[in-house]
């Protein structure tokens, strides 16, 4: 029989090529801790390749230094500009090689859906998703980009779609912050 660890860390990524965020949780049983957040900067370079390597070389650094059970990252996204997309692919894919290298499984969130989970609202923005992990993850330091705290997003969605139901050791899905409120009245604040 599989026992599920009681502990992991779970390593968010909102991937990018002018700024990269991240963020690290610790998931204890129904409860979550704030590791580590923060950004790479890339604007200074460029070459499209050398952000490429670099998002890589941090992205095995984060992972050598944290030690994550599984990277969770964020889906690109269609906008205006189709080359704005493939970029940002190829940022999400060079992450994605990193976890993968050092065989860490990569979970993949659509922004929407990372937004519903924090807020409730998949139209949130970035402000009300900082303020909603600031209460969450009891941090009061406002980070200097929100990039950080959309990397941070990530992981703590991935937490939500895992949270224990009951004691039947099964993963319950919540479609929203008020669902999970609503469950978990007791781990909000």
């Amino acid at each position: 029989m599989l026992v599920e660890k009681k502990e992991r860390v779970i390593l968010g990524i909102d991937p990018g090529t002018a700024v990269m965020g991240y963020g690290a949780i610790l998931e204890k049983g129904s409860k979550m801790e704030l590791i580590t957040m923060g950004i790479v900067r890339m604007e200074h370079l460029d070459d499209h390749f050398l952000k490429l390597q670099r998002i890589f070389e941090k992205t095995i650094h984060l992972i050598d230094e944290y030690k994550p059970d599984v990277l969770a990252i964020e889906a690109p996204f269609y906008g205006k500009n189709i080359q704005v997309m493939l970029k940002l692919g190829r940022a999400q894919g060079v992450a994605m090689a990193a976890a993968l290298s050092r065989n860490i499984p990569v979970t993949e969130y659509a922004p929407r859906k990372i937004k519903q989970s924090i807020t409730g609202n998949g139209s949130s923005g970035k402000e009300q998703v900082a303020a909603m992990l600031q209460r969450l993850l009891n941090f009061k330091e406002t980070p200097e980009f929100l990039d950080a705290t959309d990397g941070l997003a990530v992981a703590v969605c991935h937490s939500f779609q895992r949270v224990p139901s009951g004691g039947s050791g099964k993963a319950k899905s919540y479609s929203g912050w008020a669902s999970f409120v609503q469950d978990n009245k007791k781990r909000v604040k």
